[in-house]
């Protein structure tokens, strides 16, 4: 089993709260299975500083916030239609601030979100769909192989537009 070799902020405070109530350095390791270094250095820092959240580390920091995060997810969900760099300006004026379409575009794929081809299907009227049942009830006993001859008519799948523009979506990874 392997260990963590660090802790996010809820669970740095819940260290700090139990060690705060009496509990031993070793029993926190064990029920966080965490390495010990850890529980150490945040212990001995929360004694130092009385804060028990991470420093801050050097190098880049984000160009985006937490809350920009959010906004640019619930637009993107909301307006699916919307491209990266569609996203990006209307980010960039909400934010007050410019930020790039690869930027936006990586921050939707750490959301979960990525760039699909929508599906656009004709639904079917509930008179096909009793058509449909009633075929299928008839013919129960056809093999996979005679059933892989059947075309149905009253269904189609098109493209709204020429291939070289497609519309793109964005769409969690198995949804529709």
């Amino acid at each position: 089993m392997s260990r963590r070799s660090h802790l996010h902020d809820e669970m740095r405070w819940r260290t700090v709260g139990m060690l705060q109530a009496g509990a031993r350095q070793s029993a926190v390791v064990r029920e966080l299975n965490v390495l010990r270094s850890v529980i150490h250095r945040l212990w001995n820092h929360y004694q130092m500083d009385q804060n028990a959240s991470r420093r801050s580390r050097s190098g880049r920091q984000r160009i985006t916030t937490t809350a920009d995060d959010h906004y640019l997810l619930q637009c993107a969900r909301r307006r699916g239609t919307l491209t990266a760099r569609q996203l990006a300006s209307q980010l960039s004026a909400a934010a007050g601030r410019p930020i790039s379409c690869q930027i936006v575009s990586r921050r939707l794929h750490e959301g979960g979100l990525f760039s699909r081809r929508p599906v656009v299907c004709v639904p079917l009227s509930p008179a096909h769909v009793r058509a449909r049942l009633h075929w299928a009830h008839e013919h129960r006993s056809w093999t996979p192989e005679q059933l892989g001859h059947v075309l149905f008519t009253d269904e189609s799948r098109f493209n709204i537009q020429n291939d070289s523009r497609r519309a793109m979506i964005w769409r969690e990874p198995g949804t529709f």
